[in-house]
């Protein structure tokens, strides 16, 4: 468990608000995401009625963060961000330090002065790629000049700003890639997100991919691009804090992805938003699942008050608590505590495969503290299936 911004993570708790409108749905995404129809203030009368059924549900602790994702939330009206912020902190209040933070395309870069208005200080950028051609292969709705603009716009707006990118795509050679992601770096936003293309099915891209398209680099060149994205981010004084994370100083990183993978508490509201509750040791926490689509939700709240699904709502055992920590925990660059691991889920990984990991180089262990070598975090998913009973 570490802190950031003088925030105790591992026992935050986080308010994340799905909006799942998007104006195009790009081929590569499998979030549960939806074109708009006119009923976006009922969603938003929904969404903060959830949001008071909630209060009662977690009682009177304060807010680290609050996150407008999606789909695509610089969709939402500034004044309906307002009211979402005024609302959380009526309901809960935030801790000192807290982050209020929204994801954003750069299609909506004329909205970033109000949304800074409302009340947003963090502003993720889906920026992806400089190149027009990789852009529109992505489905993307703006091209780099448009890309650049929204950088621009979005550090005259917010105090902080992230800007999200994505490579391994066919075709692309680590030197193409180097020069897009130095232009992210050399942007003057103060962290990068950079993700590898993953073909998921379902998707566009997926049926594409089932038809026998290539898509995606292999995993060699994948491996070689990953390698290069750590050596340019560090030479640019971006060290990764987790797998595909990097910031230029602590108050850069992300919060609100900082408690999902440190195993704090969050609230999930709007369509199929997900949420974890819960730090009762050896009983496991509480999941829960909200309705997928708008106008299902939409019903449940003014029905039941809550926009829970049916069978929205699990207490993980024990054995699935610790594979969701040890999964998300292991990415961050601090690693996992197996104290708090123990102390939190009653359980603990294989100690004897955590020693063999530590052999092959894979893991460096601490004390109680164990975390991926640079060699592990190429193989990440593969050695954390490897240290779980």
């Amino acid at each position: 468990m570490t802190e950031a911004g003088g925030l105790q993570l591992g026992n935050a708790l986080g308010l994340y608000l799905h909006w799942p409108y998007c104006a195009r749905i790009c081929p590569y995404c499998d979030f549960n995401v939806y074109r708009p129809k006119g009923d976006d203030e009922a969603l938003l009368a929904a969404i903060l009625a959830d949001m008071a059924d909630w209060r009662g549900k977690t009682g009177a602790r304060r807010l680290a963060s609050l996150h407008f994702g999606g789909g695509t939330p610089s969709l939402m009206k500034p004044a309906w961000i307002e009211r979402v912020i005024d609302t959380a902190e009526r309901l809960w209040g935030f801790e000192a330090g807290a982050e209020i933070g929204l994801e954003a395309n750069p299609a909506d870069r004329a909205r970033f002065a109000a949304i800074g208005r409302a009340g947003v200080a963090r502003l993720s950028l889906g920026v992806q790629s400089f190149d027009d051609t990789v852009l529109a292969r992505l489905g993307r709705d703006h091209d780099a000049g448009q890309a650049r603009e929204a950088i621009d716009a979005a550090l005259s707006a917010f105090a902080r700003v992230s800007v999200d990118m994505i490579y391994a795509q066919s075709g692309q050679t680590v030197d193409a890639w180097s020069r897009e992601l130095g232009e992210a770096l050399e942007s003057g936003a103060g962290h990068v997100s950079a993700y590898q293309l993953t073909i998921e099915p379902g998707t566009a891209f997926g049926k594409r991919a089932e038809r026998g398209e290539t898509l995606a680099v292999d995993g060699d060149s994948a491996a070689d691009l990953y390698e290069a994205t750590q050596d340019l981010c560090a030479s640019h004084g971006f060290p990764a804090y987790e797998v595909s994370n990097h910031a230029r100083s602590l108050a850069d990183q992300s919060v609100h992805n900082r408690i999902y993978w440190e195993g704090g508490d969050w609230i999930g509201v709007g369509p199929g938003a997900h949420g974890r509750l819960g730090q009762s040791a050896g009983r496991g926490r509480v999941a829960t699942t909200a309705r997928r689509r708008p106008a299902d939700y939409i019903a449940a709240v003014s029905n039941a008050g809550s926009g829970i699904a049916v069978d929205g709502l699990e207490r993980l055992a024990p054995e699935d608590d610790l594979v969701e920590r040890a999964f998300l925990g292991l990415r961050v660059i601090d690693g996992l505590d197996l104290d708090h691991l123990l102390a939190t889920t009653g359980c603990a990984p294989d100690a004897g495969a955590i020693d063999r990991m530590v052999g092959d180089g894979f893991l460096q262990r601490a004390g109680a503290r164990v975390k991926l070598t640079e060699q592990g975090r190429l193989l990440a998913d593969r050695v954390t299936r490897e240290i779980l009973p």
